[in-house]
C-alpha cells in the first residue's frame, strides 16, 4: 500500500507540474506577443514576420532553459526559481525584440531601425506584466507541489567519524524535499530493515566497499539513494562508455582541452576582457576617482594568486578597506559582514560586483580566464593543500573570474566541497558550459550571501577573499 501510495502522489505531482509548466510558458508567449503586437499588425496575422518571431521566441526559450533552467518547482525555492527564470525570460524578449525590429526594415514598414521607439515602452510594459506573472506561478507551484508531496522520510548513514549534525544541518536546508528520520552507522546491524522503511537513503563519508555494498541493497529495496561525491565519481564524471571486443570500459581522458579549444577559450577571453575594459573605462575611472577622494590611495588592491600549474601572479581589484587598517583588528569570520576595515565606498563596490572589474586585465593578459576555479590566497592554499593534498588538482586549469564553485557554492563553502566542484567543472569542460555559466553568474547578485567574504589580519597585503554563491534551496 505504501508504494502505490507513493507512486500516486508522484503521478498526482508530475501532472500537477506539467499542467503548470505549461500555463507558465504560454502566459509569457502570450504576454509578449499580446502586448508586441498592439504597435506591430504583423503579429496579430498569419504571415512571414508572425511565424519567425515565433520560431526565436521559442528556440531561444529553450535556449534559456538550457542556460539558467525552467520551471523547476519542488527542486528549489521560490525566490531562485524566479531570478533565474526572471533572467532567461528578459533574455529571450531582448532577442526576439531584436529580430522582430530587423524584419520591421522594409518598403511597407519602416525605414531605419528602431529600437527604442513606441515598440520599445510595449516590451518594457510585457517584461514587467511577464515578471508578476513568474511570481505568481512559481509561488503557487511549490505551493501546491509541497501540499500534494510531503518531505520524504530519509535515513542518513555516516562513518563513526563522520560530524552527523553538520550534515543533517545541510539536509535541513531542504526540508520540504527531506527529513532526516533516522540516522545510523554503516556498521550497524540490521540496516537492510532501516533501508526499506526509509523513501531516500543519504550516504555520506562511508568507506567505498561499504557504499557500493549499501547502494546495491537500495538499488534491490527501489530506494532512491543520494551518495556524497567523491574524488573518483568526479573523475569518471565525464568518461565516455567504450566498448573493447565485448567488455564495457569507461574511457577517462585526463587532457579535457583540446588545441581547438584553448584557442577559442583564450580568443573569447581576450575579446570579452577588451570590450568590458573599453566599455567601463569611465565607470571605473570615477570609482578610482571615488576611492582617491575618499580614502585616498592606494587605488588597487594588489595580492599573489596561484593559476594553472601553481604559477604566481599578482590579482588587481579596487580597494575597499581603509588604507590605514590597523593589523591584528580583523574581526571573527561570523562578524565579517560588520567589518570597520571596509568603507562605506567598498560595501556598495562588493555587493554591485564593481571592485572585481580590474580583474578583466588579468584576464586580458593571461593571467585569468573568464570561467575557472577562483584563485585562492597563498596562505589558504598551503593551508588546505597539508590537510588536503588533492586540492592541488584545481590547478588544472587557468584560474577563473567565475566558475562553479562560485555558482552552485555559498561564500563559505569547506575547502573539500569546493574542491568538488571545481573539479566537477575542469572533468566536465566544455566551450558551451562556460557560455552556460557566464550567464549564470548573472544570478549571484540574486543572492543575499554570495559577497560575503573571510577577513584576513593584514588589511592591505591579505584583503578578503570573496567568493560568489548561490543560495541553498529547499
Amino acid at each position: 500500500m505504501r508504494k502505490i501510495a507513493g507512486a500516486l502522489r508522484r503521478h498526482r505531482t508530475e501532472i500537477a507540474v506539467g499542467l503548470l509548466r505549461a500555463l507558465t510558458y504560454l502566459g509569457l508567449m502570450a504576454l509578449f506577443f499580446g502586448l508586441l503586437g498592439i504597435p506591430n499588425w504583423q503579429l496579430r496575422h498569419i504571415n512571414r514576420t508572425l511565424a519567425t518571431t515565433l520560431l526565436t521566441w521559442t528556440v531561444m526559450t529553450v535556449t534559456m532553459i538550457a542556460v539558467y533552467g525552467g520551471y523547476d518547482i519542488g527542486k528549489k525555492k521560490s525566490k531562485p526559481i524566479i531570478s533565474s527564470m526572471a533572467l532567461a525570460n528578459l533574455c529571450v524578449d531582448l532577442v526576439t525584440y531584436l529580430q522582430l525590429q530587423i524584419m520591421n526594415v522594409n518598403p511597407d514598414n519602416r525605414a531605419h531601425l528602431t529600437l527604442f521607439g513606441e515598440d520599445f515602452w510595449w516590451l518594457m510594459l510585457a517584461a514587467v506584466l511577464q515578471t508578476l506573472l513568474l511570481i505568481l506561478m512559481v509561488r503557487v507551484g511549490n505551493r501546491i507541489y509541497f501540499r500534494i508531496r510531503q518531505p520524504r522520510a530519509c535515513l542518513l548513514i555516516l562513518d563513526a567519524g563522520s560530524d552527523r549534525d553538520a550534515m543533517a544541518e545541510k539536509i535541513s536546508r531542504y526540508s520540504l524535499q527531506w527529513h532526516v528520520s533516522d540516522t545510523a552507522l554503516w556498521s550497524d546491524p540490521g540496516l537492510a530493515d532501516r533501508i526499506e522503511r526509509a523513501d531516500a537513503v543519504f550516504l555520506a563519508d562511508v568507506p567505498d566497499q561499504e557504499r557500493m555494498r549499501l547502494m546495491k541493497i537500495c538499488y534491490d529495496l527501489h530506494r532512491d539513494v543520494l551518495a556524497r561525491a567523491q574524488l573518483q565519481d568526479i573523475m569518471l564524471s565525464a568518461a565516455q562508455p567504450l566498448v573493447i571486443d565485448d567488455s564495457l570500459f569507461l574511457e577517462m581522458d585526463y587532457h579535457k582541452m583540446s588545441l581547438g579549444q584553448r584557442i577559442l577559450k583564450r580568443l573569447g577571453d581576450i575579446l570579452v576582457s577588451l570590450a568590458v575594459l573599453v566599455i567601463a573605462s569611465p565607470l571605473m575611472l570615477l570609482i578610482a576617482l571615488a576611492i582617491l577622494l575618499t580614502d585616498g590611495r592606494p587605488v588597487f588592491f594588489r595580492q599573489e594568486r596561484l593559476t594553472v600549474g601553481g604559477r604566481r601572479f599578482t590579482i588587481r581589484k579596487f580597494r575597499t578597506m581603509r588604507s590605514a587598517a590597523p593589523e591584528g583588528t580583523a574581526p571573527a569570520e561570523s562578524e565579517v559582514e560588520q567589518d570597520p576595515r571596509v568603507t562605506p565606498l567598498g560595501r556598495f563596490l562588493r555587493r554591485a560586483r564593481l571592485d572585481e572589474l580590474p580583474q578583466f586585465w588579468n584576464i586580458l593578459v593571461g593571467d585569468m580566464t573568464l570561467v575557472g576555479p577562483r584563485p585562492e590566497m597563498l596562505d589558504n592554499i598551503q593551508r588546505y593543500k597539508s590537510a588536503m593534498p588533492t586540492f592541488v588538482y584545481r590547478e588544472k586549469m587557468k584560474a577563473g573570474l567565475t566558475g562553479y564553485a562560485q555558482i552552485e557554492g555559498r561564500y563559505n563553502t569547506n575547502p573539500e566541497d569546493k574542491l568538488m566542484l571545481d573539479l566537477m567543472y575542469i572533468e566536465s569542460f566544455s566551450l558551451w558550459n562556460d557560455v552556460r555559466l557566464l550567464f549564470r553568474t548573472l544570478t549571484v547578485f540574486f543572492k543575499k550571501d554570495s559577497a560575503a567574504p573571510f577577513v584576513t589580519t593584514d588589511a592591505l597585503q591579505q584583503e578578503e577573499r570573496k567568493d560568489d554563491a548561490c543560495q541553498p534551496h529547499s
